[in-house]
């Protein structure tokens, strides 16, 4: 026991130099990445499939497609930067409000941050010890992580979400293409529709993966709805004939 005992803070020392894993700080790149990697997919694939489904030469398809991928990928890159900008200054906003407050009332807010901690657990006591010691280290990222639930790792990013929405879109958008262009004129809509599924079920997976869920899941239920876009957007080219 004596032995064992003596090697206990060894094996924890052993395990400190391993920190866990997390992928949290994840979150803002990799919503966008696989927002746009799947709309780059799905809408330029149902385009194209929609155009080669009305009987459009190959020209016409490809066209429509990159058409598609320069279009979409400006709206994704404009509309992640909005909204994230939105959400970066509505966190300005809250930050600044608390700088004053801590300005102004500073013993008011030291007792409110100590209240957080005891509704956490933490006795009275040891609360005002916790509140006190990290207001003397850094009071506004205390209030910004405890009271505002703002952390480093989830603050937004619209530039960096935009720019991953932008390159995770062209190319997603880029595989379909592809498959237009390669495949021969009269199964332009069945190839680009069989390499788009198997794209979509590829990016679910690895969506699935560097989030940590069930893999095979993931690729299932970004197949599934890929699967019903293609149904959906050959039934509406079929409606049409513009063959040239």
């Amino acid at each position: 026991m004596a032995g064992y005992a003596a090697r206990m803070p060894h094996r924890h020392a052993s395990h400190s130099r391993h920190p866990e894993r997390h992928r949290s700080q994840r979150v803002g790149w990799l919503r966008a990445a696989v927002l746009g990697a799947n709309d780059g997919i799905v809408s330029v694939a149902g385009v194209v499939v929609a155009v080669a489904a009305s009987g459009a030469g190959t020209e016409v398809v490809l066209a429509t497609g990159v058409a598609a991928l320069v279009a979409g990928a400006m709206s994704m890159a404009a509309g992640e930067y909005v909204s994230v900008q939105s959400q970066a200054d509505t966190e300005a906003a809250d930050l600044e409000v608390e700088r004053r407050e801590l300005e102004a009332e500073p013993h008011h807010e030291l007792a409110e941050l100590a209240r957080i901690y005891v509704r956490r657990g933490l006795s009275p006591e040891l609360a005002r010890q916790v509140a006190e010691q990290l207001t003397v280290h850094d009071a506004l990222g205390a209030h910004a992580r405890d009271e505002l639930g703002i952390t480093e790792a989830l603050r937004a990013r619209p530039l960096q979400a935009a720019l991953a929405s932008a390159a995770a879109f062209t190319a997603g958008a880029a595989l379909p293409i592809g498959a237009a262009l390669l495949a021969p004129e009269a199964r332009v809509g069945p190839v680009t529709t069989a390499v788009t599924l198997a794209g979509l079920l590829l990016s679910g997976g690895v969506a699935a993966r560097l989030g940590g869920a069930p893999v095979l899941r993931g690729a299932l239920r970004v197949g599934f709805w890929g699967a019903l876009a293609m149904a959906a957007s050959h039934l509406i080219g079929g409606l049409f004939d513009v063959a040239v």
